[in-house]
């Protein structure tokens, strides 16, 4: 179940790769996080000697700034993202068309992944709820629970490691259920490689997300939103992008469904949506595309949804997954999706979950 509330993100072990970076070897017992000795990539590697170094001493100043700009020219104007401290490296700004498409408010509003875990058979929204911008307490201050590990930035791409916070901190409720986790600060580590202008389209932006589970819990059930946009109220035209390539208004909802979902402008000069060609690695499902509107808090946003379960246990470690945002006029977001859906290589697609060991 995803979070439906305006100031959030919800309502098999596999190696995420990443190109141009060394890989080296971690030793087995580095934290909680890898479950054996493997090799991982530098980004990845460099954020678990971290967070075991973090587990082991009191919590030091931060010693990576999260404020980052990439860009990219795009249809006589330029897309350019946005990173800040603030959010510990979630993006807090995109721009094009000389128009804002994140409404970045709190610690929950912004273009940011989460996830949302059982705990001993029980799975209540934002009770288990790792969120890379940060928790609901750090509402609009300019400080973080999440904990930025890595930053790196160049011309039009940005690859962060975040040790993302529990959206509720122990003893807050949400829905009636008490907050599940024990720590403001979670194990749960979300690397996230964002490239704009991706396959050759101006208007599209590929984001490569990998969110890693500790090998000291044990879950079932994990809905990971691989990526939520939260947009400025003026994106108040709902629509869903269908097989044949044409778009069919939807209205606000609130809820998931099948089709990619674009949000738009009433004229349709700015739009943005997205799509992804990931499925479920333990069931094989495709994800599912929520739409949500907040009339009283002047937001609206959308969503990108896989849900994995696995009563043996869902694998320690890396759950990569791909999905692809595009930003633009609707008629060129909708190209840009239409063009990703039916010139995918399907052999990037994520596999079925890896047999168990």
């Amino acid at each position: 179940m995803l979070r439906q509330r305006p100031h959030g993100s919800i309502g098999g072990s596999r190696r995420a790769t990443l190109s141009g970076v060394a890989a080296f070897s971690v030793p087995s017992g580095v934290g909680s996080i890898l479950p054996r000795t493997r090799t991982v990539w530098f980004p990845v590697a460099v954020a678990l000697l971290a967070v075991a170094a973090a587990a082991a001493a009191p919590p030091a100043a931060p010693g990576v700034s999260g404020d980052a700009v990439i860009r990219r020219p795009a249809g006589g104007s330029e897309i350019v993202i946005t990173t800040t401290s603030r959010l510990a490296g979630a993006i807090h700004s995109l721009t094009w068309g000389g128009r804002e498409f994140i409404d970045s408010l709190d610690h929950g509003r912004q273009l940011q992944s989460a996830s949302n875990l059982d705990v001993g058979g029980k799975l209540f929204n934002e009770c288990f709820n790792p969120t890379e911008a940060g928790c609901e307490r750090d509402m609009a201050g300019p400080t973080s629970t999440s904990r930025l590990l890595f930053l790196s930035a160049g011309d039009r791409e940005l690859v962060t490691v975040t040790q993302m916070a529990f959206w509720l901190r122990p003893g807050q409720t949400s829905g009636g259920h008490t907050a599940l986790n024990t720590t403001a600060l979670s194990n749960h580590l979300l690397e996230k490689h964002v490239r704009i202008g991706a396959v050759g389209l101006d208007h599209a932006i590929r984001h490569t997300i990998t969110f890693t589970l500790p090998a000291d819990e044990r879950h079932e059930r994990a809905t990971f939103e691989i990526l939520t946009g939260y947009m400025p109220p003026e994106f108040d035209t709902f629509l869903r992008l269908l097989p044949d390539g044409a778009l069919e208004e939807i209205g606000p909802g609130p809820g998931e469904q099948p089709h990619p979902v674009i949000l738009a402008t009433a004229a349709g000069q700015h739009a943005m949506g997205c799509w992804s060609p990931a499925r479920s690695r333990t069931t094989g499902r495709p994800p599912t595309y929520g739409r949500f509107a907040f009339p009283s808090q002047k937001v609206v946003k959308w969503n990108c949804v896989v849900r994995e379960e696995d009563k043996a246990g869902l694998d320690a470690g890396a759950h990569p997954y791909l999905v692809y945002s595009a930003v633009g006029t609707r008629e060129q977001v909708r190209t840009a999706l239409v063009a990703l859906r039916e010139g995918f290589d399907a052999e990037v697609v994520a596999a079925p979950q890896e047999a168990r060991r």
